[in-house]
This record gives structure tokens, sequence and C-alpha cells, in this order.
């Protein structure tokens, strides 16, 4: 798969992710935040599964020496992180969720340096700060009354420890991909299994769900099964890919593309303003992720 072509995925993917931040929004108002992710990827179980056995048929169960990284996986980047996400929209808005979700590339760059000794260049840096510049404007409004009196609500520090368990999830499930040659669709499925079992056990531990279940009403479902097909088979698939085709850092980087579609999206489907302001933000954001995602030039010898 060539470069651009990865590119232009994972721009689709946040494209989807953005949805699952409006669906996830009307959804949270109804389940608690395990039954939620319980149901998101009980939905999404036959689709991947499915998908795994018709394109890896030899791959369809892992071995002895895969189970533990999934299971590591699983619990992490998707129960984690699903956990989180899902308390966090019960606290805070769409918009503010997806924002806080932009920083994850930094998150992700930093771990990296720190934990994989990834390098870091100047322009990628640059990049980075240009992005965060962008979200930090849109929150802020760059309203300085609003800048100096800046708190997070719970929800914001909810949708904090989930973009921890994301950024801590992309970097593990590339070094695992590698070391245990584990397909990215095999770490797709069965993060999703161990997600699903391990949010049902809770979910009914928990938060005593079946009240709620039985007078949800149609909608939910539906939004809840958009979640489950493009923002977790379609979406975490083409993540994984990316992230073996050109590393987590630069994958990451894509998701400062997320509150960009969130505005539009939020705007047409919950009725929140669009500013000129926002607009350009957005544009800044797209302009850095540009800067930290672009191929490195390669020296060329004698020159």
């Amino acid at each position: 798969m060539s470069t651009r072509t990865v590119y232009i995925s994972m721009i689709i993917t946040a494209f989807f992710w953005s949805g699952a931040f409006i669906a996830g929004k009307l959804a949270a108002t109804i389940f608690l935040p395990f039954t939620l992710t319980f149901f998101r990827f009980l939905f999404a179980l036959p689709f991947i599964f499915f998908l795994l056995w018709f394109k890896e048929p030899a791959k369809f169960i892992p071995n002895k020496e895969q189970l533990l990284p999934l299971l590591i996986l699983g619990i992490v980047g998707t129960l984690g992180y699903h956990f989180f996400f899902f308390l966090a929209l019960r606290h805070t808005t769409a918009i503010n969720s997806a924002l806080i979700g932009a920083t994850n590339p930094m998150v992700t760059i930093v771990l990296a340096a720190l934990f994989f000794k990834e390098k870091i260049t100047l322009v990628r840096l640059v990049g980075v700060g240009v992005s965060l510049f962008g979200v930090f404007s849109v929150i802020t409004n760059l309203d300085p009354l609003v800048i100096s009196t800046m708190q997070f609500n719970q929800g914001d520090f909810y949708m904090s420890l989930g973009v921890f368990c994301f950024s801590s999830y992309a970097l593990l499930s590339r070094k695992y991909m590698l070391k245990f040659k584990i397909s990215p669709l095999t770490v797709t499925a069965y993060t999703f299994l161990v997600c699903t079992v391990l949010s049902l056990v809770l979910g009914l531990l928990l938060e005593n769900p079946l009240g709620t279940v039985l007078q949800a009403p149609s909608k939910v479902w539906l939004e809840i099964l958009y979640m489950a097909v493009f923002a977790s088979v379609v979406g975490y698939y083409l993540q994984l890919n990316a992230i073996r085709e050109i590393g987590a850092p630069k994958t990451a980087m894509f998701i400062n593309l997320v509150p960009v579609f969130t505005i539009f999206l939020a705007f047409t489907f919950l009725g929140e303003d669009i500013s000129l302001l926002k607009i350009g933000c957005a544009t800044l954001i797209i302009f850095g992720v540009y800067l930290a995602s672009r191929p490195e030039k390669i020296p060329v010898e004698g020159q």
C-alpha cells in the first residue's frame, strides 16, 4: 500500500471517528459507559471476525505467544479508551471531547520518544505545535478572559485519560504486531473480543443495565451500529494498517482532523454554531497534520 493511500485512508478514518463523537454523545445519554462499550463492540464482532476469516483464514486463531499481547491491547486501547470516552461524553460536549482527543498526537510522540526511542524532527514538532494551537484556539476562542480562567471539567479529565490509553495502544500495537507477527486485522478482531467480554462482565457488575436496555429508543441502536461498523471495524482496521506502514506518531497526527470534522457534524446534527475563527483553526489543524505527517526527505549522496 502506498503512503498516499495510507494517508487517504486515515482521513476517512478521522471522519468516521468524528461521527462517533456525535453518535456517542447521543447514546451516552441513555447507556452507562461499560454497557455502551459492550453493545458497540458486540455489534462489531460479527463484521470483524467475518472479515478476518475471509481475508486471513490462516490467522483466524492466534497462537499462544500472541494471546497476552492481544489481551493487553484489548484492555488498554479498546476497553480503557472507550470507557473513558463514553464517561467523558456524559459530562462534557462532543466538540470538547474531540478537541481534547486531538492532543493524542502530542502524547503519542512524547511517549514514542521516551519509551521507544523514536526520532522527533523539528518539522514534526512544528506541525504538532501548529495543530495544538488550532485546537487551543477553538477551545478558548482566543478570548483573554476564557484563557485566564480556563478550567477542565470532570468530562475533560476523563477524556484526557482516554487519550493516554489510546496513545499507549497505538505505540504498543506496532511493537506487538512486529514482534509477535500479528496482523492488523487479527489485532482488531481479538481486541474487540477482549473488550466485549470484559465490558459485559463489568457492566453487569457495576451498572445493572437490563432496565435501560429494555426501554432504549430505536434510534440509539442505530447510533451504536454506526459506531460499531464505521468507527470501530473500519476505523480501527485502517488505523492499525497505517501504524504498521507509517508508524504510530505519523498515524496519530490524523486524529487532529477529528475535531475539524466534528465541528461541521455538530453544526449539522446538534445545531452548534460555526464561526470564522473555528474555520481558520480547522485550517491550522490541517496544515499542522500535513507538516507532521509528510514523508521525510532521504538525503542524496553528494549533496
